[in-house]
């Protein structure tokens, strides 16, 4: 066991030499390639501080010493950086960097420019995405006018509502309509909030002749302050009245 431990140990300490080695390697590369080039802006000495990534000491320039100094050796053309590797501008070779010793170096233009252009990619989906489900969703449900002259009659006998100072003794409109009926089908529909018209529920089997009886309803009920009515917009809302809500239980 102790045996084991010890070759642990030593296996440790030869990777923290050779990892200290490559350092040193690395350092001593990047100075004899760099010995023989000054900054082109000042023709500062120049330090590696990344890979094919250096600055000049004096003026602090930073730049790629491949693209700047490197040629291609089949054509002498320049060089250009294409996202990880370096290729001729002229013949379109791929050339092995000198200032690059056991890592990788990335166009930083091209990943931004991707990375934006994947951005811009996911915006325009889920804008795409947005319109679609805007396209896809139904319509509102509006319910169609009512036609109070299918009924004959019954636009005479509601104009003469509002010169009547006493409904006790209405007559019905229409044969067949039970105004008490009605009346007490809708007065527990309507509560202390406002709900619309239409939301209320019908009587009768035939839908336009119920929805023209259940408005005749409602304006007896207002008449008589039992609900207050108002209109907003195309809908129109009831309510239970508050006089009636006093007077109750």
């Amino acid at each position: 066991m102790m045996q084991d431990r010890e070759i642990v140990r030593l296996a440790f300490e030869l990777a923290g030499i050779v990892e200290l080695l490559v350092k040193h390697t690395r350092a001593f590369c990047y100075e004899v390639m760099l010995s023989a080039h000054g900054c082109p802006q000042c023709s500062g000495s120049l330090e590696m501080i990344a890979e094919s990534r250096c600055r000049c000491r004096e003026c602090r320039h930073e730049f790629d010493p491949t693209v700047q100094f490197q040629r291609c050796p089949a054509c002498e053309g320049r060089l250009r950086l294409r996202i990880c590797r370096y290729l001729c501008r002229d013949c379109g070779a791929d050339v092995a960097s000198r200032f690059v010793f056991d890592g990788l170096v990335f166009d930083r233009a091209y990943f931004r420019r991707k990375m934006a252009e994947s951005r811009e990619r996911r915006r325009q989906e889920r804008a795409e995405r947005r319109q679609q489900v805007a396209e896809n969703r139904s319509s509102p449900a509006v319910p169609s006018p009512m036609d109070l002259t299918s009924v004959p009659g019954l636009l005479e006998a509601l104009n003469e509502l509002t010169c009547v100072p006493e409904l006790a003794a209405w007559a019905p409109l229409v044969p067949g309509f039970d105004l008490e009926r009605y009346e007490a089908h809708l007065e527990p529909h309507i509560g202390a909030f406002e709900r619309r018209f239409d939301d209320l529920p019908p009587l009768e089997n035939d839908p336009r002749l119920d929805r023209i009886w259940r408005f005749i309803a409602i304006i007896f009920m207002a008449h008589a302050g039992r609900i207050r009515i108002r209109q907003q917009g195309p809908t129109i809302l009831v309510v239970k009245s508050l006089e009636t809500d006093a007077e109750g239980p």
